[in-house]
C-alpha cells in the first residue's frame, strides 16, 4: 500500500501556528511526519524541549516521526546539533547531507532529497550505510526512478516530492535578507514574514522563483496527484507533500483519496502565485505543466 508522508514545515512559521499545524496530522490521513530544521540553523521557534512532545503526540496518533537534519552544514555547532538529532532519532532519522550519512552510519535512516543520488551503486552504498528509504532528487524523471527502484536492494523503499514548492538549491548566502538589504547575521528573521516563501517574478511579471532564506525554491507548486497511478506501478511507495501555510489539510485528503480510490478525484485550487507545475516527472523543465495541459481534472 502506498504511504503519505508529510515532509519537513521549509518556512520559519509562528510558533503557535506551526504546533497548530503538528496537531492537526494527528488526525489526517498521512502515515509518516518528519520532523526538525532542514534549512537555517538560526530558526528555532520550536525549542529543544517542544520537538521530543511534539514526535510522541505524533507517535500516540500512529504516525511515524522521522527526525530530519539540515541540508547544509556551515559550522562546528552545526555538527553538534547534528550529532544530538541523530542521537535522540526515536527510530529513523532523514540524512539530507553526507556528514549526517557518515555520523549515523549503521543506524537506520532515510536518505533525503538533498543527498546526489542518481544510480544504483549510490543506493547500495547508502542501504550499507544503514538506509531504509531513499527521497529520490526533485530533479529525476520518473523513468530513472522506476529504473532505480527495478534494482534497488532489498528493503529499500522509494519516496517522491509529489506537492510543494520544489527545493532546488542551498546557499551560504540568506537571499531573504538580502532582499531586504539586512545582513546575514543581523537577519532580524526576517523570513518569517514570508510563510510560503517570497516569490520573485521575471520582467515579464511571472512568477519564477522563491527566496526561503538561505534556499531557492521553484514559484510553481509541484503536483504529482494526476499522476499517482503512474508513480505506483513505478515502484513508488511513499508520496511526500511539504507543508504550505493554507489548505494544506485539503491537499492531504485529495492525495489520500488518490491513493486508495486508484483513480482520478478532485484537487483544490492553487492559491500560491506561481499555480501547479509537474514537468521533472517526465523529463522535461520542472516549470512545464504537461499533466495539467492534457486536460487533467486536476485545476490548471
Amino acid at each position: 500500500m502506498m504511504k503519505l508522508a508529510v515532509g519537513p514545515v521549509l518556512y520559519l512559521w509562528e510558533r503557535t501556528d506551526a504546533l497548530s499545524f503538528y496537531e492537526s496530522l494527528c488526525e489526517a490521513p498521512v502515515d509518516i511526519v518528519y520532523l526538525g530544521e532542514v534549512v537555517c540553523s538560526k530558526r528555532r521557534v520550536l525549542e529543544r524541549d517542544d520537538w521530543p512532545d511534539v514526535a510522541r503526540m505524533l507517535t500516540q496518533a500512529g504516525k511515524e516521526v522521522v527526525i530530519s537534519t539540515l541540508a547544509l552544514l556551515e559550522a562546528e555547532s552545526e555538527l553538534a546539533t547534528l550529532a544530538r538529532q541523530i542521537d535522540g532519532a526515536p527510530r529513523l532519522f532523514e540524512a539530507n547531507d553526507y556528514a549526517a550519512v557518515e555520523y549515523g552510519a549503521g543506524r537506520p535512516f532515510v536518505a533525503g532529497p538533498h543527498l546526489n543520488v542518481y544510480n544504483t551503486s549510490t543506493l547500495n552504498l547508502l542501504a550499507r550505510q544503514g538506509a531504509r528509504r531513499w527521497v529520490a532528487p526533485v530533479e529525476l524523471p520518473l523513468d530513472t526512478v522506476a529504473k532505480l527502484a527495478a534494482t534497488r536492494p532489498p528493503g529499500l523503499e522509494i519516496e517522491m516530492f509529489a506537492y510543494g514548492r520544489l527545493p532546488l538549491a542551498f546557499s551560504a548566502r540568506c537571499f531573504t535578507a538580502r532582499s531586504h538589504n539586512l545582513a546575514k547575521d543581523d537577519c532580524g528573521f526576517i523570513c518569517g514574514s514570508y510563510p510560503d516563501g517570497l516569490t520573485l517574478y521575471s520582467r515579464e511579471e511571472q512568477p519564477f522563483l522563491t527566496l526561503n532564506g538561505i534556499q531557492t525554491q521553484s514559484a510553481s507548486v509541484q503536483n504529482l496527484h494526476p499522476h499517482v497511478s503512474s508513480l505506483r506501478a513505478a515502484g513508488v511507495d511513499v508520496l511526500r507533500l511539504s507543508p504550505h501555510s493554507l489548505g494544506f489539510i485539503d491537499v492531504v485528503r485529495a492525495f489520500d483519496e488518490a491513493v486508495n480510490t486508484m483513480g482520478a478525484t478532485e484537487f483544490p485550487e492553487p492559491y500560491l502565485p506561481g499555480g501547479y507545475c509537474d514537468g521533472y516527472l517526465g523529463g522535461a523543465a520542472g516549470i512545464a505543466r504537461a499533466a495539467h495541459e492534457r486536460g487533467s481534472r486536476a485545476p490548471p
